[in-house]
């Protein structure tokens, strides 16, 4: 009797909690390879999840915190644009560009999860952080006169809003392309090849 419940036991052990010492008892994907059940923080992850799954799952959680911020970012944009009626200069434009078809593309590739929406993605977040890069620097000062882009309309080193003495829309922008280059690299790390 106290064999069949030590049996019994040890295959619980191996389905639900698969750690023991050495890792004697790692479960194998397939009867193959064994799958390590540590999370990344050292903690036991869910029973029956393969190290796959559980990757698919952060990257997932990425992506789909990207597209909040892109979707927040989007707004803030409208509402600057269409209740406060603050022209957007050249740059924002071009910011927009990079910034609103990435609330339309992340959702495709949320559900069902496809991890080559990253690769899609990717592109757009990095092109956009570099346009707000250089506005950035350009309402900073750190660009020279000769190199202003904005010649017609609203100039793009005027600062429309300023809260704190320090954060203003380009500084916004800057940091949502940011994030989002971030969060698009860790879901491209954590996603499956």
């Amino acid at each position: 009797m106290a064999r069949a419940g030590g049996a019994r036991a040890e295959r619980t052990q191996r389905h639900d909690c698969p750690i023991r010492l050495a890792g004697t008892l790692a479960p194998r994907v397939g009867g193959g390879t064994p799958v390590c059940c540590l999370s990344g923080d050292g903690r036991a992850a869910a029973p029956g999840r393969t190290v796959t799954e559980r990757s698919q799952d952060s990257a997932w959680l990425f992506v789909f915190g990207c597209w909040v911020v892109a979707s927040m970012s989007t707004l803030g944009a409208l509402f600057f644009s269409e209740i406060m009626e603050l022209p957007p200069c050249v740059l924002c434009w071009y910011q927009r560009v990079f910034m609103f078809p990435l609330v339309l593309l992340l959702p495709v590739g949320l559900f069902p999860f496809d991890a080559r929406v990253i690769r899609y993605a990717l592109p757009l977040a990095c092109a956009g952080w570099g346009v707000a890069l250089f506005q950035v620097l350009l309402v900073a000062g750190l660009i020279p006169e000769s190199i202003r882009p904005c010649t017609q309309g609203v100039p793009c080193s005027e600062v429309q809003i300023e809260w704190l003495g320090f954060v203003n829309i380009p500084l916004l922008s800057f940091l949502a392309f940011s994030i989002m280059c971030a969060l698009l690299i860790a879901a491209r790390r954590r996603s499956p090849r």
